[in-house]
């Protein structure tokens, strides 16, 4: 699968945050990856971004397309090639856009599934909610733009969140293909994040105790970006099994 370079707008993507025990994600993840730590703890979290006049390298903007995304994440690494890379694991991908969950895993690498969100933005103040059409995710995040991460964060301070979440730009997400993880790399013009301080939030994946025991996913953060100019680079699958050599690049 191999796509052309594709262009558009980061109008708004909060980044929420769990410290997840590595023995746990350990289990949850598939060969090859394993947990990238962060201070002794795995990193995982949700993406929720809007898009905007995402298109083709040369149409024009007015021609592109816009819709909300969600992407379920955990930092990880894996060997390949001999060398040590690093990104993210994309076990699940929801989106408003009947175009994206057609496409998805066709055209678009990653399977997409059709959701509901229910956006309420004021000033430096963002609610967002979502609600998946097969009633599998349901995620809540509200709060207001703050000056520090929170007490108890395992980064020492936002410039440690912002370069450990720059890093991971390139994710691979689930496919139907069993051992098949299509990859995608995230461009951006420009790297900007602020904090946010979270008043709320909820998600059925991390309450999902058959995954996470209790006590074994805490939310850390929440990180913002906003009005960042982007390219997606597809890259080529991850194909593997269990005790197998990573194939692709």
């Amino acid at each position: 699968m191999r796509i052309p370079r594709v262009l558009g707008l980061i109008d708004r993507r909060i980044l929420v945050n769990y410290r997840v025990d590595p023995d746990v994600l350990r289990r949850y993840l598939p060969v090859p990856f394993e947990p990238l730590l962060v201070g002794g703890v795995g990193m995982a979290g949700i993406c929720l971004i809007r898009l905007k006049h995402v298109r083709l390298r040369f149409w024009p903007s007015r021609l592109g397309l816009s819709s909300e995304n969600a992407a379920h994440r955990i930092a990880v690494w894996w060997q390949q090639g001999g060398q040590r890379q690093e990104g993210v694991y994309i076990p699940r991908r929801d989106t408003s856009s009947r175009l994206n969950a057609l496409v998805g895993g066709r055209v678009f690498p990653g399977d997409h599934h059709l959701a509901t969100f229910d956006v309420r933005e004021e000033d430096d103040s963002f609610d967002v909610r979502l609600r998946s059409r097969d009633g599998k995710t349901r995620v809540e995040v509200a709060g207001r733009v703050c000056d520090r991460l929170p007490v108890g964060s395992a980064f020492g301070d936002l410039a440690e969140a912002s370069e450990f979440f720059a890093r991971g730009s390139l994710g691979y997400s689930v496919t139907q293909r069993f051992g098949v993880y299509d990859g995608l790399e995230l461009r951006t013009a420009a790297w900007r994040v602020e904090a946010l301080d979270v008043e709320h939030v909820q998600s059925s994946f991390f309450e999902d105790e058959s995954i996470f025991p209790p006590g074994s996913a805490r939310f850390d953060c929440a990180l913002l970006m906003r009005g960042i100019e982007h390219e997606w680079h597809a890259r080529q699958p991850l194909c593997c099994a269990a005790g197998a050599e990573v194939i692709g690049s």
